[in-house]
């Protein structure tokens, strides 16, 4: 059966937001904005949180993706951050079908975890 398939930037953002929580060394997810921080406040928490995705309009059918991770103390920030790249961009193509055009990684804490 042929037919198009859609994943919405939520779900694309849900996705990336799990495959990031992989890579050890990572705490967790920073709330990336306002939305983000109502519903922690509110103490609902979504795979999302942390990620933003929106298309990239100089690259049309790609998403550019920003991630605000908190990673544990002791830890090899660059280590990490290689490790959240690689695993957000095989997430994004091998599980959505998506490619990502660039993808930002904000280290916004520091914790022992």
């Amino acid at each position: 059966m042929k037919g198009n398939i859609t994943v919405s930037e939520g779900a694309l953002a849900a996705i990336l937001g799990l495959a990031a929580h992989e890579v050890p060394g990572v705490l967790g997810m920073s709330p990336a904005g306002i939305r983000d921080s109502i519903s922690r406040i509110l103490g609902r928490s979504e795979a999302s949180e942390g990620v933003t995705v929106k298309p990239d309009p100089a690259a049309p059918g790609k998403y550019q993706a920003d991630l605000y991770v908190v990673v544990a103390f002791g830890s090899r920030i660059p280590t990490i951050v290689d490790g959240i790249a690689e695993r957000v961009q095989w997430a994004a193509k091998s599980l959505a079908g998506a490619q990502l055009s660039s993808i930002r990684i904000h280290v916004v804490g520091v914790s022992r975890g």
